[in-house]
C-alpha cells in the first residue's frame, strides 16, 4: 500500500472524527453528571459500523462502475471533469457561507427551541435511556451525516481509485472507522482516569463545539471543494498548471461566496 494514500485516508479520517456525530454527540454525553461509560461505548460503536458498512457498499457499487470501460472514459471526458471543476469552486464558495456569525444568527431566530438533533441526544443521557435508546441516536445521526460526509465519501473515491479491491478496501474502512473514533474515545478514556481535570476541559470543548459547528462544515466543505477543483484542474490542463490555479481557485470561491452572501 502506498504510504502517501494511507497518508491521505488517515487524515481524512480524523477530519470525519471532528463532525457532530463523531465528536459533539460524545462530548455532549461525556459533559453529563452522570457518565454512562455503557452509553458512549455502544454509541461509538454503532456509528462506526454504520460509516463501515456504508462505506463497504459505496466501494463495493464504485468499484463496479469503474470496472465498465464506457464509464472510465466518461469519468476522464471533458465535460465531466469541467462539471467536476464547477462543483468543487461551488463547494469552496459555500463554505465562506457557513460562519460562526451566520450560525449565531440562526440560532438567534430558532431561540431557545431544540433542534431535532438535541433532542434525540438528550434522550440518549436522559434518565431514561436505555442502550435500544442510543442505538438509535446513534444511526440517526449517522443517517443525518450521510448526505453530507464529504471526507468519507473522498476516502471512497481515493479507495477505488488505487484499484485494491473490495476486501483490501473493507479492511482499510476497519481502521478508518477506528481512527474516526479515536477523538472520541480518548476523550472518554481522559474523564474516566482524571474526571476533575477533565470535566471543565471537556465543557469548554462542547461549549466551543456547540458555537463553531457551522464553520467547521464550512471548512470540511472548503477542504472537499478545493481537492476536487484541484484534481479536476491538474487533469485538464496539467500539474503545473493546476499548481498555478490553485490561487484562482481560491479567489473565484472567495467572489462567489461574496455574490451569495
Amino acid at each position: 500500500m502506498e504510504i502517501a494514500t494511507i497518508g491521505a485516508l488517515v487524515g481524512l479520517a480524523l477530519v470525519d472524527s471532528t463532525s457532530f456525530g463523531t465528536l459533539g454527540v460524545p462530548v455532549w454525553m461525556l459533559v453529563q453528571p452522570r457518565l454512562r461509560v455503557s452509553a458512549v461505548l455502544t454509541y461509538l460503536g454503532v456509528i462506526a459500523l454504520f460509516y463501515w458498512l456504508l462505506g463497504v457498499a459505496l466501494l463495493a457499487g464504485a468499484g463496479a462502475l469503474v470496472g465498465s470501460d464506457w464509464l472510465g472514459d466518461l469519468i476522464d471526458s471533458g465535460p465531466v471533469l469541467w462539471a467536476q471543476l464547477v462543483v468543487g469552486v461551488a463547494l469552496f464558495a459555500l463554505s465562506f457561507l457557513f460562519t460562526k456569525k451566520r450560525g449565531e444568527a440562526r440560532r438567534a431566530r430558532r431561540g431557545d427551541r431544540q433542534t431535532r438533533m438535541q433532542r434525540w441526544t438528550a434522550r440518549a443521557v436522559g434518565p431514561d435511556a436505555t442502550l435500544g435508546t442510543v442505538t438509535g441516536v446513534a444511526l440517526a445521526a449517522g443517517l443525518v451525516e450521510a448526505a453530507s460526509m464529504l471526507p468519507y465519501l473522498a476516502a471512497i473515491g481515493l479507495l477505488t481509485a488505487t484499484g485494491w479491491g473490495v476486501a483490501t478496501g473493507a479492511g482499510v474502512l476497519v481502521g478508518y472507522v477506528v481512527v474516526m473514533t479515536l477523538p472520541a474515545l480518548f476523550l472518554l478514556g481522559l474523564r474516566l482516569v482524571a474526571a476533575r481535570q477533565a470535566e471543565p476541559v471537556l465543557a469548554k470543548l462542547n461549549g466551543w463545539m456547540q458555537r463553531n459547528k457551522d464553520e467547521m462544515l464550512g471548512w470540511v466543505l472548503g477542504i472537499v471543494g478545493f481537492l476536487l477543483a484541484a484534481d479536476a484542474a491538474s487533469r485538464l490542463f496539467g500539474d503545473d498548471a493546476a499548481a498555478a490555479g490553485g490561487a484562482a481557485i481560491a479567489t473565484a470561491g472567495a467572489a462567489a461566496a461574496q455574490f451569495l452572501g
